[in-house]
């Protein structure tokens, strides 16, 4: 009887540990985010706002329409292109989430090239 305890008790122990955090998609769907600076990327701060997204980096302002195609998919539509290249649609693809951020990777058109980063949610100031 006390094998059959200890047994039992091993495997909830196991299984709690095991337990994933529980995300919450929609989380990152409204609210301010941050792309930290890396290498070549400045940082950048998103406001979302329902089917609009503002980005902010530098000295730029960028106001984007952002439509989710599924829980793990979104594009970006620049609303003031300035180049051709920011005529093109962006398709983005969260390839991983954690409680306050989710990694990505981000394709411009039908280019090869191939962005990936972090966004991260802030927390209300």
């Amino acid at each position: 009887m006390k094998k059959i305890i200890l047994f039992i008790s091993i495997i909830l122990v196991i299984s709690s540990c095991a337990e994933r955090e529980k995300v919450d998609i929609e989380s990152f769907k409204i609210g301010k985010f941050e792309i930290p600076a890396e290498k070549k990327i400045q940082r950048t701060v998103i406001i979302r706002t329902g089917s609009l997204q503002i980005e902010t980096y530098g000295n730029r302002t960028d106001t984007l329409a952002i439509h989710w195609k599924n829980s793990f998919n979104y594009t970006l539509k620049m609303l003031h292109p300035k180049t051709d290249l920011d005529n093109q649609l962006i398709n983005v693809k969260i390839t991983g989430i954690k409680v306050n951020s989710y990694t990505f990777e981000a394709v411009i058109g039908h280019s090869n090239y191939v962005q990936k980063g972090t966004v991260y949610k802030l927390l209300a100031e």
